[in-house]
């Protein structure tokens, strides 16, 4: 069972690798703040186990690029031990903070005031859902304590690169835009399929066009929770030459609702991908939101735009 502060018992953790040595060695990674806020990961849809899993990942790849970090993870429609809703975890995190701080102060340290946020809410959403936005905000209101909602984690070209990758693991792209083999079932046009209305859709073409230049062919955004739009962006698509068309889902997965993807894919005639999932970019971008808030060093890679 999942807790309000991490992965549950047992599960494995993403750890740092060993520095390596000479000139080309990586950089130590930055460690967190000594009594920075913590990391709490709203996610949003009906929890289930696949979602906890995921959401574990992310925030272990966070871990694993910010030694120190205190997390969380909380479910926009979650109220009980096993799925704890966000409010229940944002105050969690932050009743944990007071303590450490009275502990600190019985013990006889000289320990500094806690200031600032308890903890920084990171929506796992690549981008915007009004919807799920006005739910996540509710949650850390109702937490009472004090906390910093971060935006969305795109556009980013690394979410153009998870898509990339996903057409590939479909059979839709190659793998390696520098390779000169073909996949004989790559699409000759892509429909980067989203949620959240017009304002999502144009938050993806964004990073369609990223995903364009990477695959050299024409990418189009649609909304799979607008009737028809997915439909209609096929037939635009095949009207301007595509004749091999893939969905290719800008969305981690739990905000999917169930069975709105394949119903999309029929309608178009197409073949799909899978969602983003716990692509490394996902919890780098997660993390990268965190630091943003915070005014901290970022890991190598994940600058925000």
């Amino acid at each position: 069972m999942s807790s309000p502060t991490g992965p549950a018992p047992g599960l494995p953790v993403r750890m740092p690798r060993p520095r390596q040595s000479g000139r080309h060695r990586r950089p130590e990674p930055v460690a967190a703040p000594e009594g920075a806020p913590a990391l709490v990961l709203a996610v949003p849809g009906a929890p289930a186990p696949t979602m906890r899993a995921l959401a574990e990942e992310v925030i272990s790849i966070a871990r694993s690029e910010l030694p120190g970090l205190d997390v969380g993870i909380g479910y926009v429609e979650g109220d009980d031990a096993e799925y704890p809703s966000l409010a229940a975890v944002v105050a969690g995190v932050s009743a944990q903070r007071t303590e450490r701080y009275e502990i600190a102060l019985a013990a006889g340290r000289e320990v500094a005031e806690p200031q600032g946020p308890a903890a920084v809410v990171v929506p796992l959403l690549v981008g915007p859902d009004n919807a799920q936005m006005r739910r996540i905000r509710q949650g850390v209101m109702d937490s009472g304590a004090v906390a910093e909602l971060t935006d969305v984690l795109g556009p980013h070209p690394l979410l153009a690169e998870a898509v990339h990758v996903r057409l590939s693991e479909a059979g839709l792209a190659r793998a390696d835009r520098a390779r000169l083999f073909t996949v004989a079932t790559a699409a000759d046009g892509i429909i980067l399929a989203t949620v959240g209305g017009e304002e999502a859709v144009q938050a993806a073409g964004i990073t369609g066009m990223l995903l364009a230049a990477r695959l050299a062919v024409p990418v189009m955004a649609a909304a799979l929770d607008e009737e028809g739009s997915v439909a209609a962006i096929a037939e635009k698509l095949r009207g301007s030459g595509s004749a091999q068309l893939a969905l290719a889902p800008y969305l981690v997965g739990p905000e999917l609702p169930e069975g709105l993807l394949d119903s999309a894919a029929k309608d178009a005639g197409c073949a799909t991908a899978e969602a983003l999932g716990a692509y490394p970019a996902i919890g780098k971008l997660v993390l990268s939101q965190y630091t943003t808030a915070l005014g901290i060093s970022q890991p190598q890679g994940t600058q925000q735009r």
